[in-house]
């Protein structure tokens, strides 16, 4: 529910970027609207190294319920900003304000929802299970980008650009206070809980961040370096894609939305396929694939998406099947890199930073880009570029398929023997 309320934003954001641009940027072009996209992630690394470590002291449900809260918040209120119309330049600054504001929670909600999912669950299953956390970042994406069809289908353009594309950011207000409320009746992790009662959680903040570094410099590196494969794709393909066909390849709003609709939905429905697949193969060999199969064909689809609306379904949607494996195996990869007491922050100051730099700005430089050079094609060598680094990072990846999350060590199948069943809670 988390993961569907955070990227309900994006959604949401990246499906209203040209009425944005019109309400908030006018006469200054899209890139300024993924600009403000950018800017979320700006605090998203600060919010890392704040609900991080808290969460590897305090436990993962207290900074899961606090954050959902922060992210719901902020969002609904774009919802209510004055325009440029109205207040000047106050606008795009208050609109900004509200992103950063999303950015710093959001810093602690994706590594702590990962963690928690990973941590509660069957180890045997961990990639089946911990599939739905995307199976959640799907449905908010899929949420905000249906809202906006509807809106638009019932609405028209008129109603839209002036004050119809405000209804889909105040929506997320009462989806973060079912999620606020299902988390609060969530019991703590077992794992965590078991680590917790056996060593010393006094120390502060900074001194599990420096020992963090020093202790696990490969872990941190590793993880590095496949968000930025992971992020490169995974917001050029589902957050500026819909800018991309409209601003590039000038299909309507409508079609665009629609057809970029299709293709998530038909992700979503191999979402739990993959992951149960990584179950019994590994995790190394999913993100292999998916890497190497980006890397090849990202430029050809680009360029079939230039050919038509048909062409520019097909493109997508063999891009977005390619792109499952990693999308499906974060929940069950990313988290057990890390030992259980540096687990959460590990996971968050690492995802953050690779994500602030190269995953939210993505969509702006890919619009920058094209432009100052009119290189269409741009996005797809950018997500080659991406695939190329996750593919060094891979080889430094230990395959923990089965391993135990539970106990202090780093999580490896070839050095921890599978433990059995744990309860799911």
């Amino acid at each position: 529910m988390g993961n569907a309320t955070e990227w309900f934003d994006y959604g949401v954001y990246a499906a209203t970027a040209t009425y944005l641009t019109h309400a908030f940027f006018p006469g200054l072009g899209t890139a300024f609207t993924m600009l403000g996209f950018a800017v979320s992630f700006l605090l998203r690394p600060v919010g890392g190294l704040v609900w991080g470590p808290l969460g590897d002291r305090i436990g993962r449900k207290a900074v899961l319920a606090t954050t959902i809260l922060l992210m719901a918040g902020a969002t609904a209120c774009i919802g209510i900003l004055p325009t440029h119309a109205q207040v000047g330049i106050l606008a795009p600054i208050l609109l900004f304000v509200l992103r950063i504001v999303q950015g710093f929670s959001t810093g602690g909600e994706y590594g702590g929802a990962a963690t928690f999912m990973a941590e509660s669950v069957d180890d045997r299953r961990r990639g089946f299970l911990g599939s739905f956390l995307e199976f959640g970042t799907l449905t908010g994406v899929v949420g905000g980008t249906a809202l906006v069809l509807l809106l638009q289908v019932i609405l028209g353009d008129s109603a839209m650009q002036s004050w119809g594309w405000r209804i889909p950011f105040l929506v997320a207000l009462p989806l973060g206070l079912i999620g606020w409320y299902l988390r609060s009746r969530l019991d703590e992790s077992p794992v965590f809980t078991e680590v917790a009662e056996r060593t010393d959680q006094q120390h502060g903040g900074l001194w599990a961040l420096k020992a963090l570094v020093l202790k696990y410099p490969r872990e941190l590196l590793t993880l590095a370096g496949l968000v930025i494969a992971l992020n490169i794709v995974d917001y050029t393909l589902l957050s500026y894609q819909p800018t991309y066909l409209e601003s590039t390849i000038h299909i309507s709003d409508s079609t665009t939305t629609a057809m970029v609709l299709v293709g998530q939905l038909v992700m979503m429905v191999f979402l739990p396929l993959s992951g149960a697949l990584s179950d019994r193969v590994g995790r190394r060999p999913m993100w292999l694939v998916s890497l190497v199969g980006l890397g090849v064909l990202a430029v050809p689809m680009y360029w079939l998406m230039g050919q038509g609306i048909g062409w520019a379904i097909v493109g997508f949607i063999v891009l977005g099947l390619l792109f499952v494996p990693q999308l499906s195996t974060i929940s069950a990869t990313f988290p057990a890199i890390f030992p259980t007491q540096v687990r959460y922050a590990g996971f968050a100051l690492s995802y953050n930073l690779s994500t602030a730099i190269f995953g939210g700005t993505a969509p702006y430089i890919d619009q920058a880009v094209i432009d100052a050079t009119g290189w269409k094609l741009f996005p797809a060598f950018f997500m080659v570029a991406g695939c190329v680094v996750g593919l060094v990072s891979w080889f430094f990846l230990r395959e923990t398929v089965g391993a135990s999350l539970r106990g202090t060590g780093v999580p490896h199948t070839d050095e921890i023997p599978i433990q059995p069943t744990q309860p799911v809670v």
